[in-house]
């Protein structure tokens, strides 16, 4: 399965961009071995409409149209369902032989997401239920994807 990783807003160069970029290369090595690619990280710049449904809109729609046909879209909300780390796993593994090519993880912007996201979406997950900065979820989306990898291929990475 083809994963992306979708986010409004970009990661200047700094410790956080480091440190999500060593995630997501740690994922893209180990990833092939079980059947999950890393395709690629879409970051597209906040909207600057001057109301903030407008500007979930116009992020929305750069989603919408960075989104492969027919591919699964998980979005991030703090509203989400909550998952331990090898639920995560066991729920992209499900996803990964559901039979499904692609699969997206969105990071709205700071305004949140387009409601009519959540009607098209097959999971929105949370990373917990306090707001995290934009920043930290790319952080842990990353980190959460190569543990993941490792909770599926029986790598000792993570440890209960």
């Amino acid at each position: 399965m083809r994963i992306s990783l979708f986010a409004v807003g970009r990661l200047k160069a700094g410790p956080e961009k480091d440190l999500a970029s060593r995630y997501l290369d740690r994922f893209a090595k180990a990833g092939p071995a079980i059947g999950l690619e890393l395709v690629r990280v879409t970051e597209v710049p906040e909207s600057k409409a001057s109301n903030a449904e407008t500007r979930k809109r116009d992020e929305a729609a750069a989603l919408e149209k960075a989104l492969p046909d027919g591919a699964l879209l998980v979005l991030l909300d703090e509203r989400g369902k909550s998952l331990d780390s090898e639920a995560f796993a066991d729920t992209l593994g499900r996803f990964r032989d559901s039979g499904k090519r692609d699969l997206m993880v969105a990071v709205g912007g700071a305004d949140g997401l387009d409601p009519a996201l959540y009607a098209r979406a097959d999971m929105v997950l949370n990373l917990g239920s306090m707001t995290w900065p934009h920043q930290l979820v790319r952080i842990l989306i990353a980190e959460q994807l190569y543990r993941a990898v490792t909770i599926l291929s029986g790598h000792p990475y993570h440890r209960v």
